[in-house]
């Protein structure tokens, strides 16, 4: 995949909206920055987690990943789903998935 070439004679429509991809690539970015909300996707791309699953498996407080879990929401990365007085959690969709199998490839694989 090739990246775009920004170049001097862009019109003000085509900068507009590089600039207003840019804003929604940053505002991902950010909040998959913070390492609870980062493994917290981790866990829910092998699929739906409730709040109390994804605590144990971050060993974090409740409030911590409600914390976390509501800003990933906010994001509109993650869908909750209440059954009962169970909420669970799923990736909204790829793009999470596919930044961190990225993230993965360059951060966590062995022999790199």
């Amino acid at each position: 995949m090739a990246l775009p070439v920004l170049h001097d004679d862009m019109t003000d429509e085509e900068i507009d909206a590089v600039v207003e991809k840019a804003t929604t690539a940053s505002s991902f970015l950010k909040a998959i920055s913070h390492e609870g909300r980062l493994m917290i996707l981790c866990h829910l791309v092998s699929g739906e987690k409730s709040v109390t699953e994804l605590e144990d498996l971050i060993a974090a407080r409740q409030a911590a990943v409600s914390q976390q879990l509501s800003r990933l929401r906010l994001e509109g990365l993650v869908i909750p789903r209440r059954d009962g007085k169970t909420i669970y959690y799923r990736l909204a969709d790829d793009k999470p998935k596919r930044i961190l199998e990225v993230v993965y490839d360059l951060f966590c694989s062995t022999g790199k």
